[in-house]
């Protein structure tokens, strides 16, 4: 499930040359760092989800916990060493091959910029060779900025991707949208 070698994001360096002045890359976009989640992430992580006002907040100390559990099968993206996105994903004990992702999230300064998909990629790329070539996520049916998201993963991945139902609303205790399962990378959805 990787990607050609041009379209591998780089984790330890900036995506762009700075710009003279420091701070902006190419085109002005910020330059990103990719990394593990430290515990001191935690925070900050739990910050951008409240502040996104759409995500399921849990709470923080599950992000913290998150970033000491499974910071291997996270990672998070930083502007000017600031903590501007994340994913959370861990290995499913069933299924080793496969990378559950649980909540993606870019503040609100960073979005459009492409950050989410290259924290994905870059994760998929990190795990490949310990065996991870498929992604599970769950998606609410109107969720269409999340679906294209995935979507456009599977394809720069060129790899097929499916959905099917998971957990229908009363499955939860609350006023929760019913979660479909989004499946890419599986060797029986290969385009």
């Amino acid at each position: 499930m990787r990607p050609p070698e041009s379209e591998v994001p780089r984790h330890s360096v900036p995506d762009d040359a700075p710009a003279a002045g420091g701070g902006a890359g190419a085109a002005g976009r910020p330059v990103v760092e990719f990394r593990e989640p430290r515990i001191a992430d935690g925070t900050r992580m739990w910050e951008i989800t409240r502040d996104s006002q759409v995500l399921d907040v849990n709470s923080s100390y599950a992000y913290v916990l998150w970033c000491r559990d499974f910071a291997h099968t996270s990672i998070v993206a930083t502007v000017d060493g600031r903590v501007s996105g994340f994913v959370t994903g861990y290995r499913r004990q069933d299924r080793p091959d496969t990378l559950m992702v649980w909540q993606v999230a870019t503040d609100a300064a960073q979005r459009g910029l492409g950050i989410a998909g290259r924290m994905l990629g870059g994760l998929l790329d990190r795990l490949a060779d310990e065996g991870v070539s498929r992604l599970e996520t769950t998606i609410s049916p109107d969720n269409t900025a999340s679906q294209a998201l995935f979507t456009g993963v599977a394809r720069r991945r060129g790899v097929g991707i499916r959905n099917e139902d998971l957990f229908a609303a009363d499955a939860f205790p609350d006023s929760h949208e019913p979660e479909d399962l989004y499946i890419i990378g599986d060797p029986a959805d290969a385009p």
